[in-house]
């Protein structure tokens, strides 16, 4: 495999991306309020490590210095996005002026880097204030989200060059309210499924407000998107595939993009459907300007549950690693879906990452894991898929949800006890593939290290 920069259309957007609780820290600086995830994580037990965002990467203080990496890069872009506590610390009402001019320092600072700053109005970080009420599961939230929507959007629209109203509303509402692993840590399918519905309904409503305040930033939407298999052709394993696929991916993608719900999946909840009321659906298709996907593996359904083919190579979260499983989500996306044009949002590994006795981290299987996919990319790009980026999450380690700092998945290595950063060989090689003369890079090997200058660890 020799892939080069130049696969690729010659306005494709290369990024890197993180998130703001995974990041920020500063958890009580400067009026912030608290999160849902600030509550989840002094919860015994929710955290695998027992450890918080509460100093994270330290990115709140060190964002300049943080810059500079992406700048060093040599990426196009910056996916990050925005903690709604730090704006509106009770998720209504008055704007912490501390906050929003953190981001816009964060834009600024960019903007005047050559980087284009690519946002997220949420992603996850709820505030408390608003938990304290119901969250996703009382449909006031969407309203409460449009209001937020519309201060970001005033404040920051105009040097945006993309902006994304929510990150994987599936995280935010199935796996935090039916399956319990998130915040709020619930496990009701009835609350979830209420809850992905206002979820959808406050994009849907954030959408129509920016655009009516003069917002002109393209505006979207980035789901997590999981390509489901069946095992065997038995007929039970392939209605369990559809019945996973529509849990994880036809819940959502029908509603945005067809305006109604996939009717196997509203028949097998039964009672647990949310309220829909009139007009909804109607504001949930909402015209998007791009759909992000967010991709890392498949599933492969038995009628039994998903199963791990036995020759598969796995990551340090114990996902397949799967590079077909992209190339054949995003021709699948274009077959049966009328798409806007697409964004890979996030797309990356997290493996057992050390520093070893030359102080380097020689991480080869994730320069592997982002050829393999980048590549997966190219293909679909030639089949005709409208694909316009493409961002490694993540630019940095960082807190992992509820695995804590148990697993990385940055480019850059971070010494939690001392907040320095250190280049991964894959953040090497991913710098000489956008960068090298002629735009074209070797296959990954064992000395990926010569790609950059010895001993880079700024």
């Amino acid at each position: 495999m020799n892939l080069s920069r130049t696969d690729f259309p010659p306005d494709f957007t290369f990024g890197v991306a993180t998130s703001s609780y995974q990041i920020e820290g500063a958890t009580q600086e400067d009026g912030r309020g608290q999160s849902i995830w600030d509550t989840f994580c002094h919860q015994p037990g929710r955290i695998r490590d027992g450890t918080t965002g509460e100093v994270a990467c330290d990115h709140y203080h060190r964002w300049e210095s943080d810059l500079d990496l992406i700048a060093g890069l040599g990426v196009d872009a910056y996916r990050f996005s925005l903690a709604w506590p730090r704006i509106q610390p009770l998720g209504v009402g008055a704007v912490n002026e501390k906050g929003l001019d953190f981001y816009e320092c964060l834009v600024d600072g960019l903007l005047a880097r050559g980087i284009r700053p690519y946002a997220t109005l949420y992603h996850w970080d709820l505030p408390q204030a608003l938990q304290d009420q119901g969250g996703w599961v009382n449909r006031d939230t969407a309203e409460r989200f449009a209001e937020y929507a519309a201060l970001v959007g005033t404040r920051l629209g105009d040097r945006l060059t993309s902006l994304a109203t929510l990150n994987e509303p599936w995280c935010s509402s199935l796996l935090s309210y039916h399956l319990g692993a998130h915040a709020p840590g619930l496990k009701d399918r009835r609350l979830a499924l209420a809850a992905a519905h206002h979820l959808l309904l406050g994009h849907g409503l954030a959408l129509r407000t920016l655009r009516a305040s003069g917002v002109q930033v393209p505006l979207g939407i980035v789901l997590n998107l999981n390509p489901t298999y069946a095992a065997t052709e038995d007929p039970a394993d392939q209605a369990r595939a559809l019945a996973d696929d529509g849990y994880s991916n036809r819940w959502f993608l029908d509603p945005l993009l067809r305006g109604e719900y996939p009717a196997d999946m509203w028949k097998l909840y039964g009672q647990d459907v949310p309220e829909i009321r009139p007009g909804d659906l109607e504001l949930i298709r909402e015209p998007l300007d791009f759909l992000g996907v967010n991709y890392y593996t498949r599933t492969v359904s038995t009628a039994s549950g998903p199963v791990m083919p036995e020759e598969a190579e796995v990551t340090h979260m114990d996902w397949e690693v799967y590079p077909q499983g992209l190339s054949d989500l995003l021709v699948r996306l274009k077959r049966e879906y009328p798409l806007p044009p697409l964004l890979i949002a996030e797309n990356g590994a997290a493996y057992l990452d050390e520093r070893t006795a030359d102080g380097q981290v020689h991480d080869l299987e994730r320069t592997r894991y982002l050829q393999t996919h980048l590549n997966a990319v190219a293909q679909a790009i030639q089949a005709g898929v409208d694909v316009r980026g493409y961002f490694v999450w993540s630019l940095l380690d960082n807190f992992e949800w509820a695995y804590g700092y148990s697993r990385r998945f940055g480019l850059f290595y971070t010494d939690y006890a001392t907040q320095e950063r250190l280049w991964k060989d894959s953040a090497r090689w991913y710098r000489h593939f956008l960068n090298a003369p002629g735009n074209a890079t070797p296959s990954p090997t064992p000395e990926l290290e010569t790609l950059s200058e010895k001993g880079d660890s700024r």
